[in-house]
């Protein structure tokens, strides 16, 4: 049970989920952030896998409670590097309820599917931050008229972030879908209505908000093809990997 508890750290359940977004907070570089994202909850699908106790059927309803709380802080949230933080709590969090019948393999990919964009956000904080001081939505809105690859990287990023199909949070989702009963289904469907909600929200601000006049220059064209290529990858990784029925 020990081991399990530790794993809820790794795998984010409130009250323990601050530790993950406290660590994001205190991490100055996106760099930093990103790699975090990525490797964290990893750490936690190895514990569940020496893990000598099953897990208890409370823990199914605690992440969804926990999911959900992150979900609607998305909505107030302005700061993108937090607003990473927690959309990958709220996702990461769904981990739990594969955990008692999906095999590990699976598991890992199910955490890479939706860590990995969240991760890209936190290194998107970078450009947005050395051109505006701070990667606030509604500070400088209306980019798509001045940086037009940086905002199509950026909303690329939130769809794959958000389980948009066809990138393969989408499909990995509908996976937590049919692993959960009815009334678990239908809190993981509004979970995902509030995620993509507060993507819009995310995207106005940053994108489609009120036309401003926008300092410095859009990010070069290796950097767009390196997000692109990064993408791309996925998309089909996603495709191949979850054609068996992730």
């Amino acid at each position: 049970m020990t081991l399990l508890l530790i794993a809820s750290l790794f795998l984010p359940l409130f009250p323990l989920s601050v530790v993950l977004n406290g660590a994001l907070t205190k991490l100055n570089h996106p760099a930093a952030r990103g790699a975090l994202l990525l490797v964290w909850p990893q750490l936690g699908i190895g514990l569940l896998q020496i893990a000598p106790h099953a897990m208890p059927p409370y823990f199914v309803p605690w992440a969804l409670l926990t999911s959900g709380l992150y979900a609607l802080r998305l909505l107030t949230v302005r700061d993108m590097g937090r607003w990473a933080g927690f959309l990958a709590t709220s996702s990461l969090t769904l981990t739990w309820a594969l955990a008692a019948g999906g095999d590990i393999v699976e598991l890992h990919l199910f955490a890479f599917w939706f860590s990995l964009p969240p991760a890209l956000m936190a290194l998107l904080v970078h450009p947005l931050t050395r051109r505006f001081g701070a990667a606030y939505a509604g500070l400088q809105g209306g980019l798509i008229g001045h940086l037009p690859r940086l905002s199509a990287v950026l909303a690329v990023t939130a769809l794959a972030a958000v389980a948009t199909p066809p990138f393969p949070g989408f499909f990995a989702l509908l996976r937590v879908l049919h692993a959960l009963d009815w009334a678990g289904a239908v809190t993981v469907l509004a979970i995902w209505l509030i995620w993509g909600w507060a993507a819009t929200k995310l995207l106005q601000g940053f994108i489609f908000g009120t036309d401003r006049t926008a300092p410095g220059t859009d990010i070069g064209r290796a950097s767009t093809l390196a997000f692109t290529g990064v993408a791309s990858l996925f998309v089909a990784a996603g495709l191949y990997l979850t054609g068996g029925g992730l």
